[in-house]
């Protein structure tokens, strides 16, 4: 779906399998380009309005990707389920820059694409040069992580975006009261596609088995020594009021461990904070053009 906005850009991943990606303002070369990745079961055009406002109306224009993981958007699904993980993933995303010819970018990662940041941060650190995590840390609240999982085992079936709009609202909507009826739409236009049957997420149904066997009455591994190796990266941290899956307790705790860390408490949204709602945009747009100027 190729428009004056972005262009489709497929490749192929380690293992062969298509992957997706959408870039806009191709010919911005003059900054850091800026990486989006999605959530766990979300997809490129999550992104679509920040990235039309990153390479478009911000001070300083600049070069936006944003990645469909595998058995996401309009990459290939995985006949193996196990390779629905944040190191396969990882390595798709160093995969696609690398057909892209970027060594270096900012990146910006939503839940799930902040977990792969930090990998990324393991696998390849000198490919980041600035941090952006939309309510995501080195610990993930098992409380946030169930509920996601609650939801996705009973995600209704909506005929018409009315009724996804309505579904949403429900499951949603007592953590994101500052949400306007634009926001509720935009969302079910970024998580679903159009079928014959009616509106379907717009993710491979077996990415939800992969959480089958995590158990919430413990708590889940977390990544502090993967987040301390990212000390050197500038970071800007952004927390939902109510978020359920970063806790106020670890966003502290990031601050102390990274001392130049900078950080935006977003009100009456949950997990994760809608990127191009209120000033948010300008924010981001304004923490690259700082931290770029400073390396420079």
């Amino acid at each position: 779906m190729a428009s004056d906005e972005f262009s489709d850009f497929f490749y192929t991943a380690p293992d062969g399998l298509k992957l997706h990606a959408r870039i806009y303002g191709e010919a911005n070369t003059n900054a850091w380009p800026v990486v989006c990745l999605p959530g766990l079961t979300r997809n490129a055009r999550d992104f679509h309005e920040l990235a039309l406002y990153l390479s478009s109306k911000a001070k300083i224009p600049r070069k936006v990707i944003a990645f469909d993981y595998r058995g996401r958007g309009q990459s290939d699904y995985d006949p193996d389920i196990g390779h629905y993980n944040v190191g396969v993933e990882a390595g798709d995303v160093l995969a696609g820059l690398s057909a892209l010819g970027i060594e270096q970018a900012a990146f910006i990662g939503t839940s799930r694409g902040g977990l792969i940041i930090h990998v990324l941060g393991a696998l390849k650190p000198a490919v980041l040069r600035a941090i952006v995590l939309n309510d995501i840390g080195p610990v993930i609240e098992a409380e946030g992580l169930a509920h996601i999982r609650s939801y996705l085992d009973r995600a209704p079936k909506p005929k018409t975006s009315g009724e996804a709009v309505a579904a949403q609202r429900r499951a949603h909507g007592a953590d994101f009261p500052s949400l306007t009826d634009a926001d509720w739409a935009r969302m079910v236009a970024a998580i679903c596609r159009a079928t014959e049957a009616g509106l379907v997420p717009d993710f491979d149904p077996a990415l939800v088995d992969t959480l089958a066997g995590v158990d919430f009455s413990k708590p889940l591994p977390d990544l502090w020594p993967q987040f301390d190796a990212l000390a050197a990266v500038p970071l800007l941290a952004v927390r939902g009021a109510n978020s359920k899956l970063l806790s106020a307790a670890t966003l502290k705790e990031m601050q102390e461990r990274h001392p130049g860390m900078e950080a935006i408490i977003v009100e009456g949204q949950g997990h994760a904070p809608f990127l191009e709602t209120g000033d948010l945009p300008d924010k981001i747009a304004a923490f690259l053009d700082r931290v770029e100027n400073q390396v420079e």
